[in-house]
């Protein structure tokens, strides 16, 4: 019996890849999600998760842990992001919306739930190509937590700002799997599904928008000849990658974590500069465990 617990599955890219997940044979889902419903099937169950609030999160282990029993976690799937609109809203705990959302509440989940993995066990991070600024000219050329946590005038805004979280999410990446290679056979993947038009990412969309998007996206499938991170793919191609990492079908060479959906083919870049720092993945890791209160 396989157990599959995922966030960021209710639209968007998350939901395409749930597809495939929903439809393996003797696999146990649980997905955390604000809106609980019992409508997904036998051993398909939605938990309250609320990814701005480190309570929620918390609250969320406990519960797949009771649910979990003797069995243990076979591919755990961070996958939900959020672009919050300026960077003066906080989470439950007053740090700054996005980087709580993307960042810390994944580096604490996959923190608590690191002893219910399974032996040859996958941990998937949803990341992004906007992390590194030698594919989009906005990307993070230095990592201040402190200005990340709680904005200041000077912080990154906008796209710059959701960048940076998608940094912290590779360089947590990069550290588990660090962390984890002399300990156990758990694997960990870092995944950027590109540029995708149907997801929440691009905003709270018009009818208008939502009608122009089919429209536009041959425009940018044309630019991405040229600038492959303009590339507009579809959460169906990006949700099928992911769950085929997830689930092993498409497999990273040696020595490999990051996995960047370009063109809409999978490909395995080295990532930026800044996240293969040893420093800076140091750095977050520690910063980010007194943020959540935990030991390093």
């Amino acid at each position: 019996m396989r157990t599959i617990v995922m966030t960021g599955a209710t639209s968007g890219i998350g939901a395409a890849a749930l597809k495939h997940f929903m439809a393996l044979p003797d696999t146990n889902i649980f997905i955390g999600a604000r809106a609980v419903g019992d409508h997904l099937g036998q051993g398909k169950q939605q938990l309250p998760l609320d990814l701005s609030s480190l309570e929620s999160v918390r609250a969320f282990s406990t519960s797949i842990q009771k649910q979990l029993g003797d069995r243990k976690i076979d591919i755990l799937v961070l996958n939900a992001g959020i672009r919050a609109a300026d960077n003066k809203q906080r989470s439950a705990e007053g740090f700054e919306l996005t980087f709580a959302t993307n960042h810390l509440a994944h580096y604490l989940l996959a923190r608590l739930l690191l002893s219910n993995m399974a032996d040859g066990s996958k941990i998937v991070i949803t990341t992004s190509d906007a992390h590194n600024p030698a594919v989009v000219h906005f990307g993070p050329k230095t990592l201040d937590i402190g200005a990340l946590a709680r904005p200041t005038e000077e912080s990154p805004k906008g796209m710059a700002f959701y960048g940076a979280t998608k940094l912290c999410n590779l360089l947590t990446a990069i550290s588990l799997q660090d962390k984890l290679a002399t300990q156990s056979d758990i694997g960990v993947i870092a995944f950027n599904p590109g540029l995708t038009g149907n997801t929440s990412l691009m905003g709270k969309q018009s009818v208008p928008l939502k009608l122009m998007v089919p429209i536009i996206r041959p425009l940018f499938q044309m630019i991405g000849i040229f600038k492959p991170a303009f590339f507009m793919g579809t959460a169906k191609r990006s949700g099928k990658a992911l769950a085929e990492l997830a689930l092993g079908i498409a497999a990273l060479p040696k020595g490999r974590i990051y996995a960047s959906l370009v063109r809409g083919r999978l490909t395995f870049p080295n990532p930026s500069q800044l996240a293969q720092d040893k420093d800076a993945q140091d750095r977050l890791w520690k910063e980010s465990a007194a943020m959540v209160g935990l030991d390093i």
